[in-house]
């Protein structure tokens, strides 16, 4: 379960460009969804956090390439 304290420790304002039909996807999402879009923004950082692979990108997201002198290993 996702628990997102209701105090921000440490709040800082986002400032990305990303494309319009994005933002508006992102934004009714929150909106449906009965919070901020700050609140949702972090909802979904907690979410993708559980998804992780051991490289650090979400598992559904195109993997880095291997570090020098690191083998590959497919785990499929």
């Amino acid at each position: 379960m996702i628990v997102i304290p209701q105090q921000r420790k440490e709040p800082v304002k986002l400032a990305y460009t990303v494309d319009a039909g994005a933002k508006r996807d992102f934004d009714a999402m929150a909106m449906r969804a009965g919070v901020s879009k700050a609140r949702f923004f972090e909802y979904v950082v907690q979410h993708l956090t559980e998804e992780l692979t051991d490289r650090g990108v979400p598992n559904w997201f195109p993997q880095p390439e291997p570090d020098d002198g690191e083998l590959p290993i497919d785990i499929t």
